[in-house]
């Protein structure tokens, strides 16, 4: 009896330290000062701009850049003084290319609290100056929203959608005469709507020399509606524009957010749970499989995915908590974090694998394993 009881017990030791073995490590962070709340992040080689949202002060916009070696400086934000709604803007993208900055700022107001665009360029040594725009570049009754700022090798963008030629809303590009930016033409291109199909689109980021765009299509026809996650991809600045239906997009999908190196890897949804898909430079897309349940919304925001050498990492909020995923198709491991308050909005690598997030109102970082 004596023995039987003695092997029970060392067969459930063991058990349990294989548990214990097997189980994920959590994922410790670091909170990482910063003078005012970060809304915004934009990785360039080793550096990091971030994005800082000062409230109550008298120019609530901050933008500081954390070089390789650690240090920080901060950029001079110039708003113009004829437009009082630079002084409120919150930043909504930065583009940076190691030279120029490309910034586009919004904040809430009017009769109807519509956002009030602005727009920023410089660079880190001249520091971001709003280039003040006529109401109608983005305001009016026809006006839809902004996303993204992209600079590409042959120039820069500002991305959004527009009151549709046709019905609906338009994916719309505007791109600069000198300090003005003018609305583009999306007639009979891939970005317009029409009466049987509805384009949506929601980010936008670059690969290369071209624009890349994620969103949702909405397919109409008698007794069909069917959203599914699509991509809008031009070869070069706003020319040779095709769209990329996302494959198996279930019932209804959509594309959130995207990373774009030698390829993209595309964050989003499909019916109601996190999906990530794959898109190489041919235009070939696929969906990665084995990915944990975590539901994903319409209003949800996913900080975009990450590439750290062969693994990909994806993190989320999963009840009130940061997750990290990381893995491979068809083979992924969930992490829980140790730190990270609130859900995660934005999320950049840096050499080093260093991973910098956004959670809540704070900046955290830590080193990828």
């Amino acid at each position: 009896m004596f023995r039987r009881t003695a092997i029970a017990i060392l067969v459930l030791a063991t058990l349990a330290a294989c548990s214990d073995d097997d189980k994920p490590q959590t994922v410790a962070w670091t909170k990482v000062d910063t003078p005012a709340e970060p809304v915004t992040l934009t990785a360039h080689d080793d550096q990091l701009l971030i994005g800082l949202r000062h409230r109550g002060a008298k120019v609530v916009p901050e933008l500081q850049l954390l070089d390789g070696t650690g240090k920080r400086t901060s950029i001079t934000v110039k708003p113009n003084p004829a437009s009082p709604y630079a002084f409120e803007a919150i930043w909504y993208s930065i583009a940076y290319d190691g030279k120029q900055l490309l910034a586009l700022g919004g904040a809430a107001g009017g009769a109807h609290s519509n956002t009030r665009w602005t727009v920023w360029s410089g660079t880190p040594q001249t520091g971001l100056i709003e280039r003040p725009q006529d109401f109608f570049t983005f305001g009016g009754q026809t006006a839809g929203d902004l996303y993204s700022a992209v600079i590409t090798p042959s120039g820069r963008a500002l991305l959004g959608s527009w009151g549709g030629v046709q019905t609906g809303n338009d994916a719309m590009v505007w791109l600069p005469v000198g300090d003005k930016w003018t609305r583009q033409d999306p007639t009979k291109t891939v970005l317009q709507s029409t009466p049987s199909l509805l384009v949506g689109p929601g980010f936008g980021t670059t690969l290369g020399e071209r624009i890349v765009i994620v969103g949702s299509q909405v397919r109409l026809a008698p007794n069909v509606v069917a959203q599914e996650a699509a991509v809008w991809r031009s070869t070069e600045l706003n020319s040779g524009w095709t769209r990329i239906v996302l494959p198996e997009p279930g019932n209804r999908s959509q594309a959130n957010t995207a990373t774009c190196a030698t390829d993209c890897l595309i964050s989003g949804y499909v019916d109601g749970q996190l999906a990530m898909w794959q898109l190489d430079a041919s235009g070939t897309a696929k969906r990665l499989h084995g990915l944990p349940a975590v539901p994903v919304g319409d209003k949800d925001k996913l900080p975009p995915p990450v590439r750290d050498g062969d693994t990909i990492v994806q993190v989320v909020a999963q009840g009130n908590k940061v997750k990290v995923i990381s893995g491979q198709d068809g083979h992924w491991t969930v992490r829980d974090s140790q730190g990270p308050e609130g859900s995660p909005t934005a999320a950049v690598l840096l050499p080093g694998h260093k991973l910098y997030l956004i959670a809540g109102t704070s900046l955290w970082q830590t080193t990828l394993s």
